[in-house]
C-alpha cells in the first residue's frame, strides 16, 4: 500500500496525509471500486489533475482510507490504536505536528502529534454512537503553519451482539373464536434488537413458543400466532397462557433472547342449545289473580355466554294457550308464565302448559349439531278464592215513562256468589250516583223502583251505581252501572217559540203576510211535532186578520183588508190556539200583537207612534226631550262660568270687616302641646264674629249639617221639586236670601 500512494504522489506531486493501518484483528479497511478516487479529504492534490492528466495516466487502485474501524465494548489495559496518520512531507526531523478535531477529539480519540497514532480512550457503545466524524491536519511544529488542507475521515465503531431482543408492547393479550380451524389467525408480536441490523447477524431474530403448545403456533421469521389444535371449546377451557421467545443471531447457538407471554381468550359461539334444568314444573295460582300476575318461572339454561345465550319462550301446546302467556326475563333469561285472562275455579281447576325455549341468534355453521331448542311441561293448578258476587250483566240499562207513579217497579238486577259456599247478596244503591234519592231498590231480590216522580224535560238520563255485598263476607263487593232512561209521556202544551210583535204598513194590502210564527213543545214525540193552529170561537169571523198553516210546521198571520190607520187603532191583539198531535192532545192559547206603523213605499217600517201625526216635520218625542235636555245642560254651564268668575273676585269670607289676621286673640289656656289637636278651633281663631252666626265659604262645599235649619229646609223643598220634574244635574244652583249655595 505504501508503494501505491508514492506512485500517486510522484503523478500528481502533491502532498497527501498517509494513513498507516496496522494490522490487528479489530481494524478493517474496505475497497473501493477502480473507477473511484480518492476523497476530497486525502488531499488537495487530486483536485489540480487537469483533464489531460486524467486521460493519459492509467487509472491506478486505490484504498479507502477515511475510514476507520473499532470494535464496540473493547477494552483492555491500553488504549485501543485505531489508525496511524503520515504524509510524506515527515522526513522523520519531528518538524510536523499532527493535530486531529471533531467527534470526541481529546477524549474519546487522542492522537500522537509525532507519530499520528489515534488511540481510542474509552470503552465504545454503538448503541450509543455508532461514528465519529474527525479531521486530520499536518502543521509546522515550530510555526504551527499548515503544511496541507485538512482531511476528514470516520471512525466506525462495529457491532458486536451485546443486546437481546425486547417485546416493547408486550405482555399480550388476544381473543380468537372457540371451534376455530387449524391456522386461524391469533394475533402478531414485534420484538426489537438493538444491534445492528447491516452488519453481521446480531439483530436478525427468530421466534419460537416455549410454551402453548400443541395448542399455537407461532411463524419464526413473521411472528404471527395461529391456532394448531382444531375444535377448541371455550366451555372446556376458555383461556391459554402462551410463552413466545425471540432469539438473535438467526437462532443460532450463543444468540440472545427475549420472551414475552401472550393471553389468549376464546371468544363464544353459539355452539350450545337451550337446555330446561327439569321436565316437568308444577305452579299453583289463586283464581283472583290480578291479569298480567306471574305466577311462575321457567329456566333454560345455555352454556354459551352473551347474545348466544339469549332465548326466547313460547307455549306451543295446552289447554290453557289462551288463559296464560309466557315472556322472558332480559336480566335473568328466565320465562315469566303470567295470567292473560280471568281465571274461574269453578269452571277449571287445572291447566297443562307445553313450553318451549329456543335460541335467538343460531350460527348456521353449528346448525347441523341439531336443533337449538328444549321443551318442558307446565301443569298449572288453580285454587279457590273467596270471590266477590258477579252480576248477570257488566251494565244494566233500564227504561221509565216520566209518568210513572211512585214505588213503581222499573227493573232488576241479578247477581250471585260464585264460590262453591255460594253466599247471600245483599243488593244497595250508591247514594253518591242518586244525591236526590229518585230511586229505592229491594236488597233482597234486586228490584229498582220509582221513590220521587221524573220529568224528562228535566233529566233525561238517570246514571246509578248498584251495588251487590256477601252477607258472609262484607269485604266482597261488586258494582254495576245501570242507566236509567225516561220516556216521553204527551204532558207539555205547544206554545210560540218565542214572544212575536208583528207589524202592519199602513199602506199594505189585502192577503199580506203580516208575520209567520213558529211554535216548540218541550216534549219528543216518536214521529216528530206536529202543531195545529185555529183562532178563538170568538175569533173565527175576525174582519181584519186570518191565519194560515205552513208545510214547514209554521203559521203564517195574513191581513184581510188595506187601509189600517194607526189613529184609528194603533195596537191589535189576535189570541192564537196552538195544539199538538198527542194522546191525549194538548194545547195551548197564545196571544200576537200586531202593530200598525208608518212604512215607505218599499214596505220599510218607519214609525209606529201616534204622536208622530201631531209633531212638526215628523220628529218624535223622544228627539224633542234630548233637543230641550241640551238647552237646558248649555244655560247650566253658562250660570256656572258666571258664578265662577264672581267666586274669583270675592273674598273667602262673606263679611266687609277688616282682615281677621290683624285682630289679637289672647287667652291664658295652657296647650296640650304638639299632640293636641283639639284643644281649640283654628277657625275660630281667624273668625272670631263668626261663632255666633252661620257664615258660609265660597271656596267649598257646604255641609247641610251645619247649615240654619231654615236654609236647609228651603233647600230640600227644592230638591224635591226638581226631583219631581226629573231635570237634576251634577250641580244646581240655588239662590238663599242674598248668598249663593252649590249643591251637589
Amino acid at each position: 500500500m505504501p508503494e501505491r500512494l508514492t506512485e500517486m504522489l510522484m503523478d500528481t506531486w502533491t502532498p497527501l496525509i498517509i494513513l498507516w493501518i496496522t494490522v490487528l484483528p479489530s481494524i478493517y479497511m474496505a475497497p473501493m471500486n477502480q473507477s473511484q478516487v480518492l476523497p476530497s479529504g486525502s488531499g488537495t492534490g487530486l483536485k489540480r489533475l487537469t483533464e489531460e492528466q486524467r486521460v493519459l495516466n492509467r487509472s491506478k487502485r486505490g484504498w479507502v482510507w477515511n475510514q476507520m474501524f473499532v470494535l464496540e465494548e473493547f477494552s483492555g489495559p491500553e488504549p485501543i490504536l485505531v489508525g496511524r496518520l503520515h504524509t510524506d512531507l515527515d522526513p522523520g526531523s519531528s518538524k510536523i505536528k499532527y493535530i486531529l478535531s471533531g467527534d470526541g477529539a481529546g477524549t474519546i480519540f487522542v492522537i500522537n502529534d509525532k507519530t499520528g497514532d489515534i488511540h481510542a480512550m474509552k470503552r465504545l457503545d454503538r448503541e450509543e454512537k455508532a461514528e465519529y466524524t474527525l479531521t486530520a491536519q499536518a502543521v509546522d511544529r515550530d510555526t504551527n503553519q499548515p503544511l496541507e488542507p485538512p482531511s476528514e475521515f470516520i471512525i466506525k465503531v462495529q457491532d458486536i451482539n451485546d443486546n437481546a431482543p425486547e417485546f416493547v408492547d408486550g405482555p399480550y393479550h388476544a381473543t380468537v373464536p372457540e371451534m376455530s380451524v387449524v391456522g386461524t389467525f391469533v394475533t402478531k408480536v414485534t420484538a426489537t434488537d438493538a444491534d445492528d441490523p447491516v452488519y453481521g447477524n446480531s439483530a436478525k431474530l427468530v421466534y419460537s413458543i416455549l410454551e402453548g403448545q400443541p395448542y399455537f403456533s407461532i411463524e419464526p421469521h413473521t411472528a404471527i400466532i395461529k391456532t394448531a389444535l382444531p375444535n377448541m371449546d371455550r366451555e372446556a377451557k376458555e383461556e391459554y397462557f402462551v410463552v413466545i421467545q425471540a432469539k438473535d443471531m438467526g437462532g443460532h447457538m450463543g444468540g440472545l433472547s427475549g420472551t414475552t407471554t401472550v393471553t389468549i381468550t376464546l371468544t363464544d359461539v353459539n355452539d350450545n342449545p337451550p337446555k330446561f334444568a327439569q321436565s316437568l314444573y308444577h305452579f299453583s295460582v289463586m283464581e283472583d289473580v290480578a291479569l298480567g300476575e306471574p305466577i311462575g318461572r321457567v329456566k333454560a339454561n345455555d352454556l354459551d355466554i352473551g347474545e348466544n345465550a339469549k332465548s326466547s319462550y313460547d307455549i306451543i301446546e295446552g289447554d290453557g294457550m289462551d288463559i296464560f302467556e309466557i315472556t322472558t326475563d332480559a336480566q335473568t333469561q328466565d320465562g315469566i308464565i303470567r295470567v292473560r285472562k280471568p281465571l274461574d275455579f269453578e269452571t277449571k281447576k287445572s291447566y297443562t302448559l307445553k313450553v318451549e325455549a329456543a335460541n335467538i341468534h343460531i350460527d348456521p355453521r353449528f346448525i347441523s349439531g341439531g336443533p337449538f331448542k328444549d321443551t318442558a311441561t307446565v301443569k298449572i293448578v288453580v285454587e279457590d278464592a273467596d270471590e266477590p258476587p258477579v252480576f248477570s250483566s257488566p251494565t244494566y240499562l233500564l227504561e221509565v215513562h216520566e209518568n210513572a207513579a211512585i214505588n213503581s217497579v222499573i227493573g232488576q238486577v241479578t247477581a250471585h256468589d260464585p264460590d262453591v259456599s255460594s253466599s247471600p247478596i245483599r243488593f244497595s244503591i250508591d247514594r253518591h250516583t242518586d244525591l236526590e234519592r229518585q230511586f229505592n231498590i229491594n236488597a233482597e231480590d234486586g228490584k229498582i223502583t220509582l221513590a220521587t216522580p221524573l220529568d224528562r224535560e228535566t233529566n233525561m238520563w238517570h246514571n246509578i251505581t248498584i251495588v251487590a255485598t256477601e252477607t258472609r263476607n262484607h269485604s266482597q263487593v261488586s258494582r254495576v252501572p245501570v242507566a236509567i232512561k225516561v220516556l216521553d209521556v204527551n204532558d207539555n202544551a205547544p206554545e210560540f217559540a218565542s214572544e212575536h210583535e208583528a207589524f202592519l204598513c199602513e199602506n199594505g194590502k189585502p192577503g199580506q203576510v203580516i208575520q209567520i210564527v213558529s211554535a216548540v213543545d218541550k216534549d219528543d214525540p216518536k214521529n216528530g211535532h206536529y202543531f195545529l193552529y185555529s183562532l178563538l170561537p170568538e175569533m173565527v169571523n175576525n174582519p181584519n186578520f186570518t191565519i194560515k198553516k205552513n208545510e214547514d210546521n209554521t203559521l203564517s198571520i195574513l191581513a184581510k183588508h188595506s187601509g189600517f190607520s194607526r189613529q184609528k187603532q194603533e195596537v191589535y191583539l189576535l189570541p192564537i190556539i196552538i195544539s199538538d198531535s198527542g194522546n191525549p192532545p194538548m194545547s195551548s192559547t197564545s196571544t200576537l200583537t200586531i202593530r200598525v206603523c208608518g212604512c215607505s213605499s218599499d214596505g220599510i217600517v218607519q214609525s209606529c207612534n201616534v204622536e208622530a201625526y201631531v209633531l212638526p216635520i215628523g220628529l218624535s218625542m223622544g228627539a224633542l226631550i234630548a233637543i230641550l235636555a241640551c238647552i237646558i245642560l248649555l244655560l247650566v254651564i253658562v250660570v256656572l262660568f258666571v258664578t265662577l268668575r264672581r267666586h274669583k273676585n270675592e273674598p273667602l269670607i262673606i263679611k266687609d270687616d277688616e282682615d281677621v289676621r290683624e285682630n289679637i286673640i289672647r287667652y291664658d289656656d295652657e296647650g296640650g302641646g304638639e299632640e293636641d289637636t283639639e284643644a281649640f278651633d283654628i277657625a275660630t281663631l281667624q273668625n272670631p264674629d263668626g261663632i255666633n252666626g252661620f257664615l258660609p265659604r265660597k271656596d267649598i262645599k257646604p255641609d247641610l249639617q251645619f247649615m240654619p235649619r231654615n236654609v236647609k229646609s228651603n233647600i230640600l223643598v227644592f230638591l224635591a221639586m226638581l226631583n219631581r220634574n226629573s231635570i237634576v244635574n251634577s250641580y244646581w244652583l240655588l239662590l238663599c236670601s242674598d248668598h249663593t249655595l252649590y249643591i251637589q
